[in-house]
């Protein structure tokens, strides 16, 4: 006699660089039917205010996709969107401003200096200029280190040199950083709510700062490592002395390349300003909690189960709020190393590699959602089993 008919609710993050978040729930969907087709499955991807949370929310319904131009990291032209329900608004500034939009032969010391948010930005100013008052602002994953210049840019602050010239884009201009002019901020902005999604407590500067931390992975060396964080640090001298805002050591405040440290030199020009963890506010913004509620197992999972799992990640999110809902909770993730998986194992979630056979990360990350759902199989079988 098989097991009772469960509820399963698929809730992973994304496997970044291979699949999204939506991608792997209908994977993990997949397994899971081919070995208990009588189970009622629900989807409910997720994301951590990264790349991929325009498309978890979309996933969730209610939402309209609104395109918006921009600049990539580069300044080259893009077409970019966020979502809109009435006067809320989300963007996320992966879209733009993401390390995605480097190609890996791109990246350098050069890039990384030159690499701007102003994409992101102006994606931002095209969803207030349409009557947004309730922003959610997503960062994570970012190919930036210029301290949000080039957002804060797009919103009309100027950052000029000595000769009163305004600085070209990117981190690696702010050691000639002069002056902030602040007159060009609009009073539109003081109608609006913006809330930033971020799961980082780096803080600008420093041995864990924004450049330290960060800057390796899109394309600094040593050299322009000191560079940019040196940048960093000049650009909250001035920003502070004009705004009178000591905002450098926030915790979080290097999320995407100090890209919340220049918003929090501003803050007081919005309604209202506030830092909250992404998992926590994607889950609220696609109704995860009743979703939750009406499950008996949820399944969870991202790319790589490790020590910065303890941290906060998406995985981890979703399995203390099942464990508050008494709900069993498994996690599959593409890596895992016992740091990950002791970190799930505290609040009673089970962990379950992907990976089949010895491979590469890059071998691993073509392989695209076959292992995810052969492994949701496996555990539903095992459930099976379990009656």
């Amino acid at each position: 006699m098989g097991s009772p008919a469960l509820r399963v609710l698929m809730a992973p993050d994304s496997f970044k660089g291979s699949l999204t978040s939506v991608e792997v729930a209908h994977a993990l969907a997949t397994g899971w039917s081919r070995a208990r087709p009588e189970d009622e499955v629900a989807l409910a991807p997720l994301a951590d205010g990264g790349e991929g949370t325009l498309d978890a929310v979309a996933a969730a319904g209610g939402w309209a996709s609104m395109p918006a131009a921009g600049r990539d990291p580069l300044m080259r032209p893009l077409d970019g969107r966020f979502l809109r329900q009435g006067a809320r608004a989300i963007v996320e500034l992966a879209t733009a401003s993401g390390l995605s939009r480097v190609a890996r032969e791109e990246r350098g010391p050069a890039a990384a200096a030159a690499a701007t948010t102003l994409g992101t930005g102006q994606i931002l100013a095209a969803a207030i200029g349409l009557g947004a008052t309730d922003v959610v602002l997503g960062l994570g994953g970012s190919a930036t280190t210029d301290g949000g210049t080039g957002l804060l840019t797009a919103l009309g602050v100027r950052f000029l040199d000595s000769a009163g010239v305004d600085l070209p884009p990117g981190g690696g201009a702010l050691d000639r950083l002069a002056r902030v002019d602040l007159s060009g901020v609009p009073e539109l902005l003081s109608e609006v709510r913006l809330t930033i999604a971020s799961d980082v407590s780096n803080p600008l500067c420093g041995p864990l700062g924004a450049a330290a931390t960060y800057g390796p992975q899109k394309g600094a060396d040593a050299g322009m490592v000191a560079r940019l964080d040196a940048g960093l640090s000049h650009l909250a001298d001035v920003l502070e002395a004009a705004t009178g805002r000591s905002f450098r050591d926030v915790a979080g405040a290097g999320a995407a390349g100090g890209t919340t440290a220049g918003l929090l030199a501003i803050a007081d020009r919005f309604a209202s300003f506030e830092i909250r963890p992404g998992v926590e506010l994607v889950m609220e913004l696609t109704a995860f909690g009743e979703r939750l509620a009406a499950s008996d197992l949820v399944l969870t999972g991202e790319g790589r189960i490790d020590e910065q799992t303890a941290f906060g990640k998406t995985a981890l999110g979703v399995a203390r709020r099942a464990a508050a809902a008494g709900v069993r909770c498994v996690a599959f993730g593409g890596g895992v190393v016992p740091a990950g998986e002791a970190a799930l194992l505290e609040v009673g979630c089970v962990t379950v590699p992907v990976v089949e056979r010895p491979v590469t990360v890059e071998e691993a990350m073509t392989e695209g959602a076959a292992p995810l759902e052969r492994a949701a199989e496996r555990v539903a079988r095992l459930v099976s089993l379990g009656g």
